[in-house]
């Protein structure tokens, strides 16, 4: 875990850098997936809502529901994951991040879990 991330109770994390918040799927989301076989994102460009369904991860197990953890503009999204969708198991937060938005709203990212908080969450059984 990092702690310049914030954490959703989804198992999503968010880095906000100057308005812009890079998303992705915790270690621990990873872990219990197992094998990620594939990663469906939103368009470049697209909206997406704090809470609200933004994609999948699909593993050997099963298929995931992402949520994004603020609301914003799909600046950019990461295409390399539709080659290697096991970047996802590897390197959850670093190369696999999913998507970046400009974040609308900062105190949404304030709102959420400190790295501290979510593994406290985590322990507990969630």
């Amino acid at each position: 875990m990092t702690n310049d991330l914030r954490y959703t109770k989804d198992h999503e994390w968010v880095r906000l850098t100057a308005g812009v918040g890079r998303i992705g799927i915790t270690d621990h989301a990873q872990q219990q997936l197992g094998d990620v076989v594939f990663v469906e994102l939103p368009k470049k460009g697209a909206t997406v809502t704090a809470g609200a369904r933004f994609g999948t991860v699909e593993s050997v197990k099963a298929v995931s529901e992402l949520f994004s953890p603020v609301t914003g503009e799909v600046t950019a999204v990461n295409e390399a994951l539709q080659q290697k969708p096991e970047t996802v198991n590897s390197d959850p937060y670093g190369a696999a991040w999913m998507m970046e938005v400009a974040v609308t709203n900062a105190s949404e990212v304030e709102a959420l879990m400190t790295a501290e908080q979510y593994d406290a969450f985590v322990k507990s059984g969630h």
